[in-house]
């Protein structure tokens, strides 16, 4: 019997399947590794932990594995591959494939052929794959410099709202549960925690601000259904760049998405279907998100299946 092991790295967590060729054997989860977000020898903690509880829940060796595929935030960096793949190839067996998180998803949803895939979670970004090869990709800049519609930016909107409603003497559910979420006792000490020198995760804030809209509070609704028009101009982007490396019409057509944002927020989701839908009426759009650890494990499968 072969084994295959699946990861995907995510900003906020990391996940671990044990399969064989036909069956998920084992399952772990973690805390991220990603290593702009915590310190190397943390992440190499993490994934080992995480690699001993997999391995344990399937009642498998690590030295047993055929093949292991990562999918892993910021890969495109050569120092995290390294990383990455030094750190799997100490514990497991058989070939370490590395590749971006955001690909893994894509091939969860598509399985190797066309279409367009919107990742919407603690970050954002769209990416595409065409009949001919091409790829294209539109956002994921990260928290500073861009990741519209993620759950950060939904969190730093609402506060933003939420801050400039107070400006203008209205009090709402926003800034009240934000206090409340953050346990603070004022204005003051909600400002100076937004602005300390270790950013805040504002994407913890995006199940208060789904309550409040869930509420009715209008500023928090106006967040979510722009957080849903961001991520399909993000889509539009990509579909015009797609049109641009001679991607074939049906191409674009197909539209699937990843991620706890739209996964979970059907408000976002609904937003960003009307927004589509208005720019290309013949876009099919996925009903439910996709798992990530479906195409990592596919490419961990489908590279021992050549052998």
């Amino acid at each position: 019997m072969r084994l295959f092991l699946a990861l995907d790295g995510g900003g906020t967590k990391t996940r671990c399947w044990v399969a064989d060729e036909t069956r998920v054997l084992g399952a772990a989860a973690g805390a991220t590794v990603k290593l702009m977000a915590v310190w190397e020898e943390t992440a190499t903690a993490r994934l080992q932990e995480l690699l001993r509880e997999g391995a344990a829940s399937a009642g498998v060796a690590l030295d047993s594995v055929t093949r292991t595929c990562i999918g892993l935030a910021g890969s495109t960096s050569p120092a995290v591959r390294a990383w990455a793949e030094s750190t799997l190839a100490a514990m497991v067996s058989g070939e370490v494939l590395v590749c971006g998180d955001e690909e893994i998803a894509l091939d969860a949803a598509f399985y190797g052929g066309p279409g367009i895939l919107i990742i919407a979670g603690t970050g954002s970004n769209v990416i595409a794959r065409c009949a001919n090869g091409a790829s294209v990709t539109a956002g994921g800049w990260g928290p500073v410099l861009g990741d519209e519609g993620s759950g950060q930016w939904i969190g730093l909107e609402a506060l933003r709202a939420a801050l400039r409603a107070q400006d203008r003497g209205i009090e709402g559910c926003l800034l009240r549960e934000i206090m409340a979420f953050w346990e603070v006792s004022s204005v003051a000490e909600l400002v100076a925690k937004g602005n300390q020198r270790l950013r805040p995760e504002f994407a913890e804030l995006t199940r208060v601000v789904a309550a409040c809209a869930d509420r009715g509070d209008a500023l928090a609704v106006s967040v979510l259904e722009r957080a849903g028009e961001e991520l399909a101009a993000q889509v539009r982007m990509v579909m015009s760049k797609m049109q641009a490396a001679g991607c074939a019409e049906a191409d674009k057509s197909r539209v699937a998405f990843a991620g706890s944002v739209l996964g979970e927020i059907a408000r976002v989701r609904r937003a960003m279907e009307e927004h589509l839908r208005a720019l290309s009426p013949e876009v099919e759009i996925a009903e439910t998100a996709v798992e990530p650890l479906e195409g990592a494990l596919w490419r961990a499968r489908g590279a021992g299946n050549r052998d």
